[in-house]
């Protein structure tokens, strides 16, 4: 019970953060924006609080130590890589185009 109660409180939090931007929409865009800002963390700790919150928090926190472990590619690897999808989509492009240039070409002489 104490989950879907505390579920409940950071959704109307949510609600009275997007509520509370339209209403005041005349102030000032920093004052609402740092006041959406205290709202949503105010409602992302109550729903930490919560089991899938937890896991959530979890989840995030194991995904940070296996970013770390990524052997991300050289900047060499990067422009070799990206060359070469450059060329493949200039490649299809072209023959798309030419295919496309072919079959309009036979329906202009079928149709006249």
């Amino acid at each position: 019970m104490q989950n879907y109660l505390l579920w409940t409180i950071g959704l109307a939090l949510i609600g009275v953060a997007v509520y509370g931007n339209s209403y005041y929409a005349m102030e000032p865009l920093l004052y609402r924006v740092i006041g959406v800002l205290i709202v949503l963390v105010l409602s992302l700790l109550v729903i930490i609080r919560t089991v899938q919150g937890k896991e959530a928090l979890a989840l995030i926190l194991d995904s940070r130590k296996e970013i770390r472990r990524v052997v991300w590619p050289t900047r060499t690897e990067t422009t070799q890589t990206t060359l070469i999808v450059i060329a493949a989509i200039t490649f299809m492009g072209l023959v798309l185009w030419g295919l496309d240039s072919f079959f309009g070409w036979i329906i202009a002489n079928i149709l006249g």
